[in-house]
C-alpha cells in the first residue's frame, strides 16, 4: 500500500509514562479491583470506579483541582486511552460526584490496604506510628462544622482548618486516618484513633508510638488500663523528675552515633522512662538559648539607656509591659533573667535592674540535648525502644509528602463531605506514592518518587497519521521509544511499555511487583 511521505504527520501528543505508572500502581495495590467491587456499574453512564482512578491518578501525577483536571490535565494525558474514557466524559460535576461515591467506602479501602501492603512489601503492622497535623481552608467554610480555627502547623492562624490524624506502619506505609475539628487538641484524638484502627486492623500485639502532644494523664491511664502497649514522648518539663538520674555519669549507653540512652522508672506507675541525649540536639538547643539570651540582653540594654536618658518622671506600667513583651518574644531564654524596676533618684524615678539566674544556666547545661520517652513495654532493650520512637519521623515525612508533593493544602471545598473526600483522595495518592518509593528501594533506585515521575512523564503517546494513495489514511497510536536512561529505569522497575495501542482498546499496564 503506497504511503504519501509528504503527508505523514504526528497528532494528539499526550503524556503517557507518568499516568501509565500511576495506573500500574493503582492496579498493583489492588485498588482498581476493589473499587470495581465497591462501586459496581449501574445506570450511570460512566462507572464511578473509573472516576476514582482519574481522581487519584491526577492527585498522584499533577495535584490540582477537579476543575483543572477536567479542563486541562486530563486532555493532556493518555488516561483516556488507558481507561477508555473520552475527554468530554470527564467533567467537574462528574468528578465531584465521584468524590461523593468514593467517600462512602473509606473503611473498606483502609482494611484492604492493611492486607495488601503486607502481601506486596512484607510490611508488618504490629507497631503503629501516629501523628496529627492540620490543613487550612481558602474561604469561610461556613457549611463545614469541622472547619475551626486552632493551632496551625501551616502558620495560617487567619484561616479555618481541620486536623488530620494519620496512622502509618513502622516502615511508613499508610494504614488509615481520621479527620477532626480544627480546634481539637492532639491529646483528644488518641482514644478515638486507637479504638478505630484496632477495630479495623485488630488489637493483638499492637504497639502505639506517638509524640508528647498525646501524653495527657487521661490518655496514659486509659492506655494502661486497657492493656495497650505504647512508647510516647514526654513533655520536656518531666525531665526535672529525673534530674539526678540525668546528672549521674553512669548507666548511659550509646545506641546511635551521637545519641546516648539511659533507662529509669516512674515510681508511681512503674512505666519505663527512657532518658535520651543527643549531641546534635545539644548544639542546636544551646545555640537557640544563646541567640535568645543575646536578644533579651540587647533589648534590655536599649530600654535601660532610654530610662537613664529620660528627663521626666516615667510611668512604670508601660515600661513593665515592654519588659513583658521582650521576654515573651524570646521565651526560650526568658527564665534566665530576673528583671525589676528599682527606685532611683534619677529623673525617671527608677532604673532597670537585670540579674541572671544561675539555676537556669545549671539546668540548661544538664538538659540541653536531652529528651524523655515513657513506655509500658518491659521486654524491649533501651536501643529497641529508642529506635522504635525515632521511626515516628515516618509519620512526619508522610505529612510533608501530602502537603508538599500531593497538595492536600489548601482545601478549596466548602462542604464537609467534599472535604472528607478530598482528604481520602490525597490519602490514596499517598498510598501510590509510598508504594512507588518502596518499589524503588527494592530495585535499588533510591527513594524519590517525584524524580521517577518527572522522568517517565517525558514519555509520550502520539497518533502517527500515514496518508495512502489508495485507502485514505492509516492512524497508528504509538508510544515514544524510551531513551537509554528511561529504558534502564523501566527495566529496574520491571515495567514494560506497549509500543502501540489499538484505538478502540487500551492495553493494561504490566506491573512487576511481587510479594
Amino acid at each position: 500500500m503506497p504511503v504519501r511521505l509528504k503527508g505523514i504527520r504526528v497528532e494528539r501528543s499526550r503524556q503517557f509514562g507518568d499516568v501509565y505508572l500511576a495506573r500500574a500502581l493503582w492496579r498493583g495495590t489492588g485498588l482498581e479491583d476493589l473499587c470495581e467491587r465497591l462501586l459496581p456499574a449501574g445506570k450511570e453512564r460512566i462507572a464511578w470506579a473509573k472516576m476514582a482512578a482519574v481522581l487519584v491518578a491526577a492527585r498522584f501525577c499533577e495535584p490540582s483541582s477537579e476543575l483543572h483536571i477536567a479542563e486541562d490535565w486530563y486532555r493532556r494525558t493518555a488516561l483516556a486511552d488507558l481507561l477508555q474514557l473520552d475527554d468530554e466524559q470527564v467533567n467537574k460535576d462528574r468528578l465531584y460526584r465521584g468524590l461523593d461515591h468514593l467517600l462512602v467506602h473509606k473503611a473498606a479501602l483502609e482494611a484492604h490496604l492493611s492486607r495488601r501492603c503486607g502481601e506486596l512489601f512484607a510490611v508488618q503492622n504490629e507497631v503503629l506510628l501516629y501523628d496529627v497535623t492540620s490543613t487550612y481552608f481558602e474561604g469561610l467554610a461556613e457549611a463545614n462544622p469541622l472547619a475551626q480555627r486552632g493551632y496551625s502547623r501551616d502558620h495560617r492562624p487567619d484561616c479555618k482548618q481541620v486536623c488530620i490524624a494519620l496512622v502509618v506502619t513502622f516502615d511508613g506505609f499508610p494504614l488509615g486516618y481520621e479527620v477532626f475539628a480544627g480546634n481539637t487538641h492532639d491529646s483528644r484524638t488518641l482514644q478515638t484513633i486507637v479504638a478505630t484502627m484496632e477495630a479495623r486492623h485488630g488489637m493483638l500485639g499492637r504497639v502505639w508510638i506517638t509524640d508528647r502532644g498525646m501524653a495527657s494523664a487521661d490518655n496514659l491511664a486509659w492506655l494502661r488500663q486497657t492493656g495497650r502497649r505504647y512508647i510516647i514522648g514526654a513533655p520536656k518539663s518531666e525531665l526535672r523528675k529525673f534530674g539526678s538520674v540525668l546528672a549521674a555519669a553512669d548507666g548511659w549507653r550509646t545506641v546511635h552515633e551521637g545519641v546516648e540512652v539511659k533507662l529509669a522508672h516512674y515510681p508511681e506507675t512503674g512505666e519505663t522512662a527512657i532518658l535520651c541525649r543527643s549531641a546534635d540536639r545539644r548544639s542546636k538547643e544551646k545555640a537557640m538559648h544563646d541567640k535568645f539570651s543575646r536578644r533579651i540582653e540587647a533589648a534590655l540594654q536599649r530600654l535601660a539607656v532610654r530610662i537613664a536618658r529620660s528627663r521626666k518622671r516615667l510611668d512604670p506600667a508601660p515600661v513593665n509591659r515592654q519588659i513583658g513583651r521582650i521576654l515573651q518574644q524570646n521565651q526560650r531564654a526568658a527564665a534566665r533573667f530576673t528583671v525589676a524596676l528599682e527606685p532611683d533618684g534619677c529623673p525617671a524615678g527608677f532604673r532597670l535592674h537585670v540579674a541572671c539566674n544561675a539555676s537556669f544556666d545549671d539546668w540548661a547545661a544538664l538538659s540541653e540535648g536531652a529528651y524523655l520517652l515513657r513506655s509500658n513495654i518491659g521486654d524491649w532493650s533501651d536501643q529497641q525502644l529508642w529506635k522504635a520512637y525515632i521511626q515516628l519521623t515516618q509519620a512526619e515525612a508522610a505529612f510533608r509528602i501530602q502537603k508538599d508533593q500531593l497538595k492536600v493544602r489548601p482545601i478549596w471545598h466548602q462542604h464537609a463531605e467534599r472535604v472528607q473526600a478530598h482528604i481520602l483522595v490525597c490519602f490514596l495518592a499517598f498510598v501510590l506514592w509510598k508504594s512507588l518509593e518502596m518499589w524503588q528501594q527494592r530495585a535499588g533506585l533510591g527513594n524519590s518518587p517525584r524524580t521517577v515521575l518527572e522522568e517517565l512523564a517525558r514519555i509520550q503517546s502520539h497518533d502517527v497519521v500515514l496518508p495512502t494513495a489508495t485507502h485514505g489514511q492509516i492512524r497508528l497510536r504509538c508510544v515514544t521509544q524510551p531513551d537509554a536512561a528511561q529504558a534502564a529505569l523501566l527495566d529496574r522497575l520491571g515495567i514494560v511499555l506497549p509500543k502501540r495501542m489499538r484505538l478502540e482498546e487500551s492495553q493494561r499496564p504490566a506491573l512487576a511487583i511481587s510479594a
